[in-house]
């Protein structure tokens, strides 16, 4: 018995020193706000994540996507203002395993992680072939999207940008709130413009699109030969969302407080 009492606390100890070696913030603020803006900038020696609602900065802290974080439904709406010195030296990343630490220390979360199938889609091409092209940095497309990924709001859903099948399968599971695995076999970055009307029987009502009704969506899709996100990505991509169960990791929030500690 001594000894595997001996041998737990070995184990303990090493995870200990483990957490202690981990960096973490010189200094940080985490403020809970009403205004929830998404304004976040991240460079070499700050993190500003300002009216991040709670799922999007665990997202980030995990490196998942936001079907991924199964807690309480308030993370969509709690929103959050992070500023944080990055320590000299540290890497990009390192920034969700400080990002952690942070979460762990002022909002006391405990969570743990789990692998299984979940409802979700895949991504294939369709039989007629894809039609899009592989981004070229010297087109008009790309100088109206430079590196960057536009998106609709409220009752139009849009996908604009240079991107890979897998960011765009990222993309379309936030849409979806479920898993998308991408098995279109297409490796490239290429362009993608796809826009349609919102269907919120079937997409996930987000923090910005609380506001858009069935009678908005029902109007915009007379406006938009893509018709529903099926549709369009079949018309206008020449891709297939097909339903399918996912095995997929997800972060299972077994605590969180809703009001940070005191700065």
């Amino acid at each position: 018995m001594k000894h595997l009492t001996a041998g737990a606390s070995c184990i303990f100890m090493a995870a200990l020193l483990a957490r202690a070696q981990q960096p973490t913030f010189e200094v940080a603020s985490v403020k809970r706000t009403d205004q929830c803006a998404l304004q976040n900038t991240i460079d070499p020696a700050m993190i500003a994540l300002h009216g991040d609602p709670l799922r999007v900065i665990l997202m980030t802290a995990f490196a998942v996507k936001m079907d991924q974080i199964i807690g309480p439904p308030w993370l969509d709406s709690d929103c959050v203002s992070i500023d944080a010195k990055i320590p000299d030296g540290a890497s990009k990343d390192q920034l969700p395993a400080m990002l952690q630490a942070l979460l762990s220390e002022r909002l006391k979360l405990a969570v743990h992680k789990e692998s299984k199938f979940r409802a979700g889609y895949a991504l294939v091409v369709d039989k007629s072939g894809p039609k899009f092209k592989e981004a070229d940095p010297n087109s008009a497309f790309a100088r109206e999207h430079p590196g960057q990924v536009a998106f609709g709001f409220g009752a139009t859903g849009a996908i604009r940008g240079p991107m890979t099948m897998a960011s765009l399968a990222r993309h379309v599971s936030n849409d979806l709130g479920a898993p998308v695995e991408d098995l279109t076999g297409l490796q490239g970055k290429y362009d993608i413009d796809v826009s349609w009307a919102r269907d919120w029987s079937v997409e996930k009502r987000g923090q910005f699109e609380q506001g858009a009704s069935a009678d908005t969506a029902a109007s915009v899709a007379t406006d938009l030969r893509e018709g529903d996100i099926f549709t369009a990505f079949r018309e206008s991509l020449g891709l297939r969302l097909e339903s399918r169960k996912v095995r997929t990791e997800v972060v299972v929030i077994d605590h969180i407080e809703r009001f940070p500690t005191a700065n």
